[in-house]
């Protein structure tokens, strides 16, 4: 694909890329095995909260006694084995997928998670891949260049949900689940969940907080910086998740988890282990100013961060933020500086993934927006196209009892750059080694 890439015009490949990625998905499902007629699969899907939710029902099932293994945007696990996920792709390709349900099923699993995206979905990488349960999060604006409107971007996601009648329950899944059958999960809160719950399965199971009607809801929530608590059908769960959308996740993860008749204790006992979620609302230092790192890069996402962190007790606000390119949805660019501008006290604006553009001339949208939120460059708005410099520039600005948010790629281990070339890149390893950095300059700075 990447050569044809260099000599196909775009639209061409626009069109050709389905049957490309439908051949391949379907050769890896034979190549290797059919692994997925001997995996209960579970599909994770929606704007936000795919990957977090990945991994609880993940956690949720290894502490039911299963073997499972998952991919997602942060992390891929097979049986315990985790790793960065540095191919910088939420949803690989599907003969990338066969081959990693194929090394679950060497290592023992029963179960694989999938976080199934709508590009990759309107792409037919899924084809070959036998669901058993659909999972959706939520539906906002998002990837509506690259679909052309939302109605393509609603519809990409339909094809999980469409595709779980597709294929009978075999054989082998029985053994690890008797009582297993096709199953949809879905928000109760979000407008769209009802769409998506149409489609045909055995089970449909609906979570929320404002839906009454929903199957599972979280009430009493309280906020802090070190952690969540809420309660389930009188069940009180204390969690490590901090974000006001790590409850929405938790939310999805039980209900996939009582799609499979687990239990709402086991439930609570796995969720209340996991520490942090990689490059998802995680401290990387608590004092004497706060820095922390999360992957939101679009308003919803930023809307609930914002909210979240408002609740907990700090100083200042001073946030690093960039626009992607390559095509990304550019209308948000602007949304996104003017959001930054009416919360931060001090906005920095960077480069995040650039592919081919100029990074200033990304940015410009955003500075714009920081500017109509408030803000004023010089005073409290700073551009700086470095992302390094960027939070070395904020970590040097923040006093005690502040609040640093780096937002945008969380734990990613790449950055996009120009001519198709990526460059090693962790915020949190970044934003590490410049602490450091900076207790050395206070100390040269103190003795002088």
């Amino acid at each position: 694909m990447q050569y044809l890439k260099k000599i196909i015009p775009e639209k061409i490949l626009k069109f050709l890329r389905p049957f490309y990625h439908g051949a391949l998905a379907l050769a890896g499902h034979f190549y290797f095995g059919r692994p997925s007629r001997r995996l209960i699969v579970i599909g994770v899907t929606g704007t936000n909260g795919k990957s977090t939710t990945v991994n609880l029902i993940a956690q949720i099932l290894q502490e039911a006694g299963y073997k499972t293994g998952y991919t997602s945007t942060v992390t891929m696990n097979v049986n315990g084995k985790e790793y960065l996920n540095k191919i910088k792709m939420t949803m690989p390709s599907g003969w990338v997928l066969q081959k990693h349900m194929r090394q679950m099923l060497k290592s023992g699993c029963q179960y694989a998670v999938l976080e199934v995206s709508s590009e990759g979905l309107a792409q037919n990488r899924h084809l070959g891949i036998n669901f058993d349960a659909a999972v959706f999060t939520n539906l906002t604006p998002e990837h509506l260049e690259s679909h052309g409107g939302f109605e393509n971007y609603k519809l990409a996601k339909s094809k999980l949900f469409a595709s779980l009648i597709m294929n009978k329950m075999s054989a082998e899944k029985r053994r690890i689940n008797r009582k297993l059958g096709k199953a949809i999960v879905f928000n109760a809160d979000d407008q769209y969940g009802k769409y998506y719950a149409s489609f045909k399965s055995d089970l449909c199971l609906s979570y929320g907080v404002k839906n009454r009607q929903a199957d599972l809801i979280a009430s009493d929530i309280k906020y802090s910086p070190d952690g969540l608590e809420f309660i389930i059908h009188n069940s009180k769960f204390i969690i490590h998740l901090k974000g006001q959308f790590d409850v929405y996740n938790s939310l999805a993860a039980i209900a996939a988890a009582q799609s499979q008749n687990i239990s709402l204790e086991i439930c609570r006992s796995a969720l209340e282990k996991i520490p942090v979620v990689p490059g998802r609302m995680e401290i990387i230092q608590g004092s004497p100013f706060t820095v922390l790192v999360d992957y939101a890069y679009e308003p919803e996402e930023m809307r609930q961060l914002y909210e979240t962190v408002s609740r907990w007790p700090h100083g200042r606000i001073i946030q690093v933020l960039g626009p992607t390119g390559g095509g990304r949805d550019k209308a948000r660019i602007f949304t996104l500086g003017e959001m930054a501008g009416k919360f931060a006290s001090e906005a920095i604006i960077t480069t995040d993934d650039p592919y081919d553009e100029d990074p200033k001339a990304l940015s410009r949208p955003m500075v714009e927006g920081a500017a109509a939120g408030g803000k004023t460059e010089g005073q409290n708005l700073f551009c700086e196209y470095d992302r390094r410099l960027a939070i070395r520039l904020a970590l040097r600005r923040a006093q005690a009892g502040d609040l640093v948010l780096i937002t945008g790629k969380g734990a990613d281990q790449k950055m996009a750059l120009a001519a198709g070339t990526y460059a090693d890149w962790d915020d949190r390893g970044v934003a590490r080694e410049e602490l450091k950095e900076l207790q050395v300059h206070q100390v040269i700075k103190f003795i002088k």
